[in-house]
């Protein structure tokens, strides 16, 4: 689930948003890693959302414009995914009182992950970060940003398993 520091630097420099290097990847056929790869990629664009508009203020409007409207987009299966990770958490925790106490570490531990991602991010530097900002409208509805096609192999691995 845990994309290294090298990969996200660039990942982030090649394409400016966080979707496409997995892309190139093949599925591995594994249910957990393809979820994770797919919740992670989700949780790369909420990272770049909060960046930008940390680092580019005067763009908040367009990008909250931009994003909203991929969320819609995005949001049966982001609800999906989210299932999902509940799911395999429960299904990990022999009790009521252990998946409360496994779903609080794997939240913090996904909120984690995004706060590190929003920092290599703004280790770009401003300039480069404000560049990325300004084309996030435009590249949120672009095909990199469709995480139904970028992630179409995980996606069927996991839906293999209701």
């Amino acid at each position: 689930m845990i994309l290294t520091r090298i990969a996200a630097v660039s990942f982030v420099a090649a394409v400016g948003l966080a979707c496409a290097v997995l892309a190139a990847q093949e599925s591995s056929g594994d249910y957990a890693t393809d979820l994770g790869r797919v919740y992670g990629a989700y949780q790369r664009m909420l990272a770049m959302k909060e960046a930008c508009d940390a680092a580019a203020p005067a763009m908040r409007a367009a990008n909250d414009r931009a994003f909203a409207a991929w969320q819609a987009q995005h949001q049966p299966l982001v609800q999906e995914l989210q299932r999902r990770v509940t799911a395999m958490i429960r299904l990990a925790s022999k009790d009521e009182r252990e998946y409360t106490r496994n779903l609080g570490k794997y939240e913090g531990t996904i909120l984690e992950e995004r706060q590190e991602y929003k920092e290599i991010l703004f280790g770009l530097g401003s300039e480069e970060l404000r560049g990325q900002c300004e084309r996030m409208p435009e590249q949120l509805k672009g095909p990199q940003a469709d995480l139904s096609k970028v992630y179409a192999n995980e996606l069927q691995t996991i839906r293999k398993r209701r």
